[in-house]
C-alpha cells in the first residue's frame, strides 16, 4: 500500500532514507519546539515526481516530551515571549511525525491506520507496531472497478478500502462542498475561470488540511480537464521563493504568511478562513460566456441557497432542506459536469486524426470550433483552447475507440436536454440530481457497507504526563514481515481488471452558445467602441486612443465591427485622401491589419470542410 516513514525533529534525525525533501513538509512551518503537548495533527501533502507522478504523503504528528536536551535557548521554543533564563526539560516538547508515502489516493484509509498506531504506542497496547506497519506495507490494494478489501493491521480493527468505479472521475468526498461554505459561488467561480485560463492561485489557511481539500476542490471542478502545471496544496516556508515561479499553479500556504504572499504582484489569493479572494490590477481575470455564466451561477444558487427563490412569498412552502453534505458535494459538480459538456458540444467534429506519422496525431481545429460556436471574439474560450490543460484533453479523448465515461455520454447524448431545461429550474435540478447520483454512486458503489472498527486514543491521552517517547522502529524486522505478508498474498487470486473500450459517439454538431439579444447588445457597444476610437485618432487624441484602442481591435473580431470601420474611415475622407501624421497613420493601420488577419483565420476555418464536402461528392 505504501512506505511508512518515522519522522523526528532536526536534532533527533538519523540517517534512515527517506523521500527527498519529505522532512520540509512534515512541519511546513519549520521545526519547532514547543511549550505544550499539543493535539496531534494530521494532513495529506502531495509531492509530484519528474515523472509528473504524484504521492500524497499522511503526515500525523504529535508532540513528547524531550529528554535530549538539559536545557534550551528562549528562541527555539514556539509562540515564547521575554522568558528569561533556561527551561527544564519536562517544560519542552518537541513534534514527531509518522508518514506514510503512497502513490494511491486514500486520505481517510491512511489517517485510521496512521491513528492506529500512534493509538497502540499512547495506550501502550499489546501489540507489536512493526507488525502494524508491515501488515500496513503488505496490504494489497483492489484495482479501481467498485472492488472492496477488508484489512486488519492486527490491533483488533476491522477497515475497509472502497475502489471508486472509474479512476478517471476525481474523488472528492465534501471538498467541493466545503470549498463553496468557504469562499461562495462568485469567488469559486473567479478562481474556477483563474485556473483554466492559466493565472496563479494562492490558497492561505491557517489549517493545513483546509488547503489540501481546496486544492483538490479546485482542481476536480476542471474534470474533464486536467490540471498540468505545479500543484502544491501545502507549501514549507522554506520553499515560499516558489512563489516567483513564471508558470502557473495552484499552492497553498499557511495563513502565517499572508504578509508576505500580499505582495505577490500577479497571484489570484484565496483567504480560505476569510472567505475573500483578493485579483491584482494587473490581472485581466477572463470570465465564461454569457449565457453560461448566468446559468451555472443560477444553478449553483438553486443547490446551495434552495430557499432564496420563495424567500419573498407570503406564503411559502415548508422550508427546504440540504443535500448531505456528500450529496451536496457531487450536486455542486454535477452543474460544472453540465458546463462542460455545453461548453464543448461538438468538439470531436473538429478533430483530425492524421496518421502519416509512425504513430498517429490529433489536431484540434480551434479556430473552426471557436468560429461555429460563435466565440471568436471570447477571450476565455480562446485561452482555455490554447492552454496545457486542453491539449492534455485533446490527446487523452481525441482517440475514436477508448473506454468512455460519464462526460463522454453527457457531451454526447444530453446536451439538447440540458439546454431545454435551463428555462425550467424543476427539470434541472432533477437532471443534476441524477448526475449527483452517478458521481456519489462512483465513490461509494457499494450500498451496504461493512462495518468498519479502529480504535481510537484515549480522550485527553496526549495530556499524559509519562509516556515513553516513541520507539525507534525496527527497520530489518519489519521488511522480514512484510516478506512474509506478500508470500501470503501471492497465495491469493490475482485482481485484474478488464477495460472496457467501444467507439466514442460523436455526439451532437457545433453551434453557437450565443444568445441573440446579448450578440445584439454586445454589437452595438462595440461599433460604439470601434466609432470613438476612429474619431480620437482622427482629432489626433492620443490618451483616449491609447485607452479605447485595444477594445476596439477585440471588437474587430465581429463583422458588424468591421463594417463600422470601413464605413467610418469613408466619413473621414475628403477629397479622396485624409492627411495623417506618423503615429495616426500607425493606429489606423493596426485596426486595418487586425481586420484582414480575422478574415484570413475565417478562411483558414473554412477550406478544410469545403475540401471534405467536395471530396464526399466526388466518392459518391
Amino acid at each position: 500500500m505504501g512506505k511508512i516513514i518515522q519522522r523526528f525533529p532536526q536534532k533527533d534525525w538519523d540517517d534512515t532514507p527517506f523521500p527527498q525533501g519529505i522532512e520540509l513538509f512534515c512541519q511546513p512551518g519549520g521545526w519547532q519546539l514547543s511549550r505544550e503537548r499539543k493535539q496531534p495533527t494530521f494532513f495529506v501533502v502531495v509531492l509530484t515526481d519528474i515523472d509528473s507522478d504524484r504521492h500524497y504523503c499522511s503526515c500525523l504528528t504529535f508532540y513528547e516530551a524531550d529528554i535530549n536536551f538539559q536545557g534550551t535557548k528562549q528562541e527555539e521554543i514556539e509562540g515564547e515571549e521575554e522568558v528569561t533564563g533556561l527551561i527544564q526539560p519536562a517544560e519542552v516538547f518537541a513534534p514527531k511525525s509518522l508518514v506514510l508515502v503512497s502513490r494511491l489516493d486514500y486520505p481517510e484509509i491512511f489517517r485510521a491506520c496512521l491513528g492506529l498506531i500512534y493509538t497502540v504506542h499512547v495506550d501502550s497496547l499489546n501489540f507489536s507496531l512493526e507488525s502494524l506497519i508491515a501488515n500496513l506495507c503488505a496490504c494489497l490494494v483492489p484495482v479501481t472497478g467498485g472492488s472492496q478489501k477488508l484489512f486488519s493491521l492486527g490491533a483488533g480493527d476491522r477497515q475497509l478500502i472502497q475502489t471508486p468505479l472509474h479512476d478517471s472521475l476525481p474523488v472528492t468526498g465534501t471538498s467541493v462542498a466545503l470549498l463553496f461554505q468557504q469562499l461562495g459561488i462568485q469567488n469559486v467561480l473567479s478562481l474556477f475561470c483563474a485556473v483554466l485560463t492559466e493565472n496563479k492561485v494562492l490558497f492561505h489557511s491557517t489549517s493545513f488540511q483546509r488547503l489540501s481539500d481546496a486544492c483538490r476542490a479546485l482542481e476536480s471542478l476542471m474534470f474533464p480537464l486536467k490540471y498540468s502545471y505545479p500543484y502544491i496544496p501545502i507549501l514549507p516556508a522554506q520553499l515560499l521563493e516558489v512563489l516567483s515561479s513564471p508558470t502557473p499553479f495552484i499552492i497553498g500556504v499557511h495563513s502565517v504568511f499572508r504578509t508576505e504572499v500580499h505582495e505577490l504582484l500577479d497571484v489570484i489569493i484565496a483567504d480560505l478562513d476569510g472567505g475573500t479572494i483578493k485579483v491584482p490590477e494587473c490581472i485581466h481575470l477572463s470570465l465564461l460566456p454569457e449565457p453560461l455564466l448566468h446559468q451555472t451561477q443560477m444553478a449553483l444558487s438553486l443547490i446551495l441557497h434552495p430557499d432564496l427563490e420563495v424567500a419573498d412569498y407570503a406564503f411559502p412552502p415548508p422550508r427546504t432542506a440540504l443535500s448531505h453534505s456528500k450529496m451536496l458535494d457531487k450536486e455542486v459538480r454535477a452543474v460544472f459536469l453540465r458546463l462542460f459538456a455545453q461548453l464543448f458540444q461538438g468538439y470531436r467534429s473538429c478533430l483530425q486524426l492524421i496518421r502519416i506519422h509512425a504513430e498517429p496525431v490529433i489536431h484540434f481545429h480551434k479556430t473552426a470550433f471557436l468560429g461555429q460556436r460563435g466565440l471568436v471574439e471570447n477571450d476565455f474560450l480562446t485561452k482555455v483552447l490554447n492552454g496545457m490543460a486542453f491539449a492534455g484533453f485533446v490527446s487523452d479523448r481525441g482517440p475514436p475507440y477508448r473506454s468512455c465515461d460519464l462526460f463522454d455520454e453527457l457531451v454526447a447524448f444530453e446536451v439538447e436536454r440540458i439546454k431545454v431545461e435551463e428555462s425550467n429550474p424543476l427539470k434541472m435540478i432533477k437532471h443534476i440530481r441524477e448526475l449527483a447520483e452517478q458521481l456519489f454512486k462512483n465513490e461509494n458503489p457499494n450500498p451496504h457497507m461493512t462495518f468498519q472498527k479502529v480504535p481510537r486514543p484515549t480522550e485527553g491521552s496526549h495530556l499524559r504526563v509519562h509516556i515513553l517517547p516513541f520507539p525507534k522502529i525496527n527497520e530489518p524486522r519489519v521488511q522480514e514481515l512484510i516478506q512474509e505478508g506478500l508470500v501470503k498474498n501471492q497465495l491469493a487470486p490475482p485482481t485484474s481488471k478488464v477495460e472496457k473500450k467501444c467507439v466514442v459517439p460523436a455526439g451532437p454538431p457545433v453551434v453557437s452558445i450565443m444568445d441573440k439579444v446579448t450578440t445584439v447588445f454586445n454589437s452595438a457597444q462595440r461599433l460604439e467602441v470601434v466609432r470613438n476610437c476612429i474619431a480620437f485618432i482622427f482629432e489626433n487624441k492620443v490618451l483616449e486612443t491609447e485607452k479605447t484602442l485595444p477594445a476596439a481591435l477585440r471588437a474587430l473580431k465581429g463583422k458588424a465591427a468591421r463594417q463600422c470601420l470601413t464605413y467610418e474611415l469613408g466619413l473621414h475622407v475628403q477629397q479622396n485622401r485624409a492627411i495623417l501624421d506618423h503615429q495616426q497613420f500607425d493606429y489606423i493601420i493596426r485596426m486595418m491589419n487586425c481586420t484582414l488577419q480575422v478574415i484570413y483565420e475565417g478562411l483558414q476555418a473554412i477550406i478544410p470542410y469545403l475540401k471534405k464536402l467536395y471530396c464526399e461528392k466526388i466518392d459518391l
